[in-house]
């Protein structure tokens, strides 16, 4: 008898097999108004920042991905040295699958196990319980926690989830009564403001839009179905540009994070500009070490610091805050969202 094919195994397989070197999140409709003068030098330039009450040294990370099976056991410890090595955050994939199944937890234990000192977020799904991420949280030893929005994942998923109804009642009970910072964040649709309102209102402070543009589980959940009757799903949901303008009314009371098919450091820059805390990157960054390797995806991440600080002096920002003051001129495609969306766009070009 054939065995089934572990789901966590195809994610991985079919994000790789539609990998493309560009991206299409919306981030290339921003562009920098140029001043000649940026009156600082490189030396002057700190890529620290923070979030979810802890400190940074890097303004990117190493977002949820994978695990929940032996060869992502493999992948994640890859993951977790690289982290270590360039001193970056990670995220795991979602640990549900550990929670019920004690031999897949190694997949995760490896994380912490080859990065002891490094800041981990553990990953959940919002259908879960407060006990249930506890459990998660001390699985990693985990600094926080990552609670995912992927309702669209879910229905096109040929054994997903079908019900919604009690996300923001766990979103709300966890945030109140677990030991550690909390990220709620999407899988790649984006978001609203009418969601980032809701999760506001739920008590929550740190938000990832991860928007449309990266790993599209549209594609790969339609891609696992026989008839793939979804593909008119592909284009679902914002960018991660347009959702990082939904964001712009909320960023005094919540913290946003970007992520969604972010790929090299001027789109990092571009995000911080559009006021995201930090950056997270995950497709690119497997895609380097599936292919490439461990010590190339290091070398390349170190390029990485490099140029993010160069671009910063380039703009004449010091600090990861000061480029949230980034004079920025929005496509006429964007700022046709924005009006239609309420937006004040116009602001952004003159700060």
């Amino acid at each position: 008898m054939t065995s089934k094919p572990n789901r966590k195994d195809q994610h991985v397989h079919l994000s790789e097999m539609n990998y493309s070197e560009t991206a299409q999140q919306g981030l290339e409709e921003i562009r920098f108004v140029h001043h000649s003068l940026p009156e600082i030098g490189l030396k002057d330039v700190s890529l620290a920042t923070a979030f979810a009450g802890l400190q940074f040294d890097y303004p990117f990370f190493i977002n949820a991905m994978t695990g929940g099976s032996k060869k992502t056991a493999v992948i994640n410890g890859n993951l977790a040295l690289i982290a270590k090595e360039t001193g970056l955050a990670m995220a795991t994939g979602s640990v549900s699958s550990a929670l019920t199944d004690a031999d897949v937890t190694d997949s995760f234990r490896t994380v912490r196990e080859n990065n002891p000192e490094g800041i981990i977020f553990a990953n959940l799904g919002a259908h879960h319980t407060l006990d249930n991420a506890k459990r998660a949280v001390d699985l990693l030893k985990a600094d926080g926690l990552q609670i995912h929005l992927n309702a669209a994942q879910e229905l096109i998923m040929p054994e997903g989830d079908r019900d919604f109804s009690a996300w923001l009642t766990n979103i709300e009970d966890i945030v109140q009564h677990i030991d550690v910072p909390v990220i709620i964040k999407e899988v790649g649709f984006g978001m609203s403001q009418k969601t980032i309102q809701q999760l506001v209102d739920s008590g929550v402070k740190t938000i990832d839009i991860s928007g449309r543009g990266g790993t599209n589980f549209a594609v790969i959940e339609n891609q696992r179905r026989p008839a793939e009757e979804y593909s008119y799903l592909y284009d679902f949901g914002q960018s991660t540009a347009e959702s990082l303008l939904e964001s712009q009314l909320y960023q005094g009371a919540v913290e946003i994070i970007a992520s969604g098919g972010i790929k090299t450091p001027v789109e990092i820059v571009k995000a911080l500009a559009l006021g995201a805390k930090a950056a997270g990157i995950s497709g690119e960054i497997l895609h380097l070490q599936l292919t490439q390797g461990n010590d190339r995806t290091i070398a390349a991440i170190e390029r990485w610091k490099t140029e993010l600080a160069t671009l910063m002096t380039l703009l004449g920002k010091k600090s990861v805050p000061d480029l949230a003051t980034t004079d920025l001129v929005i496509s006429p495609n964007l700022a046709h969202w924005c009006e239609a969306r309420g937006i004040h766009w116009k602001k952004l070009a003159n700060r």
